[in-house]
């Protein structure tokens, strides 16, 4: 049998993720306590039952556990929303290292700390003169200056007459009468999640790959590992900018081929013997990037401040809203993916705290 190391499962068309039935194969391939797990199972359905929702938990290679609200399939997808920023960083990783190697199509010698809106022609003429300063680290950090969350520009509700990458851009209000068009701060200097300035990522990523990031991302990651059953939406367009892939929500998936991706990142980037991401880009985009909020690296929530205090160090996850997540802990070879509808108030951390408890 494939060793931990070695094991890469085959897309769910040719068979899917080696999985465990027996207790006692849970408890010895596995190397996870039956009986917790069950305790798990039980408290999710108590607790968040009123949810649609599916988990999958991948130790040592192996699918040990899968939990299912009664109307949820194993293929069934959800929108993952926010944890879809996590494989627009993933995407910029492969830009970056293709600029690297002199292989871009329309420009050369990006870097993460190039200047975003030269990139942007759509951007201009500026609607604060400061945004010359902005840098693709910058959107990917969530430190642009751009307005967020904390000035109530949360997710992206456009208001009719108006397109999303024109709200993003600064030049329409969004359906609530919130603008994004003047910094808050001087980039770089101030944190603060907003998906107004994470958009602009599909617009660089475009102007620079000559295709849309969904596209790419199908080609050269989901084809490759067997991720057969995702599809990520777009925005814009009729008369107004796009449409461009939604950089920062808008992937549906199952909670299998989620994990699946957390798995890719969990090898560092490699898959049966091919390197898919650079493993120095997954490094860095787990790392905190910043001093401001040491629990956001580049589209990725990490754990080495202790966020999540009873969870290892190096673990990091991808996050969206609905508890849509998936926990990635190389030291405990240990993927754990939940997606679903809700609860929309969830106890973070609880049931990562509680799986990692469960390993023995």
């Amino acid at each position: 049998m494939a060793n931990k190391e070695t094991y890469f499962p085959p897309s769910e068309s040719k068979g899917g993720w080696r999985y465990l039935t027996t207790a006692e194969d849970i408890r010895e391939s596995g190397g996870i306590d039956p009986e917790k797990l069950q305790l798990i199972e039980e408290r999710q359905h108590f607790l968040y039952g009123g949810d649609s929702w599916a988990i999958v938990i991948v130790h040592n290679g192996y699918l040990v556990k899968e939990l299912y609200t009664f109307n949820v399939l194993y293929h069934t997808r959800f929108d993952i929303f926010s944890a879809t920023k996590t494989f627009t960083s993933m995407a910029f990783g492969l830009l970056l290292e293709a600029s690297r190697r002199g292989q871009l199509p329309k420009a050369q010698g990006v870097e993460l700390d190039s200047h975003a809106y030269p990139l942007i022609p759509e951007g201009y003429p500026l609607s604060d003169p400061r945004k010359e300063r902005i840098t693709i680290r910058h959107l990917l950090s969530m430190t642009t200056g751009i307005p967020g969350e904390d000035q109530g520009v949360v997710g992206m509700p456009v208001a009719t007459g108006n397109g999303p990458f024109e709200h993003a851009l600064g030049r329409c209000q969004n359906r609530y009468g919130k603008w994004a068009d003047k910094l808050v701060a001087e980039p770089g200097t101030y944190w603060n999640y907003g998906d107004a300035s994470f958009c602009h990522l599909s617009l660089v990523f475009a102007n620079i790959m000559g295709e849309e990031m969904r596209d790419f991302m199908k080609d050269q990651v989901f084809d490759r590992i067997g991720i057969e059953n995702l599809s990520w939406d777009v925005q814009g367009g009729s008369g107004f900018i796009g449409p461009h892939t939604n950089a920062h929500m808008g992937i549906h998936v199952s909670a299998r081929e989620l994990a699946r991706f957390g798995y890719l990142l969990l090898r560092k980037g490699a898959w049966n013997g091919k390197q898919i991401i650079p493993p120095k880009w997954i490094e860095l985009a787990a790392t905190p990037s910043q001093e401001l909020n040491p629990q956001y690296g580049l589209g990725i929530w990490v754990n080495r401040a202790k966020g999540i205090p009873k969870a290892p160090d190096d673990m990091f996850w991808m996050q969206g809203y609905r508890d849509n997540v998936c926990y990635i802990v190389p030291s405990l070879d240990l993927v754990v993916a939940r997606v679903g509808t809700g609860p929309v108030g969830f106890n973070e951390g609880d049931l990562i705290t509680r799986i990692v408890d469960a390993i023995q």
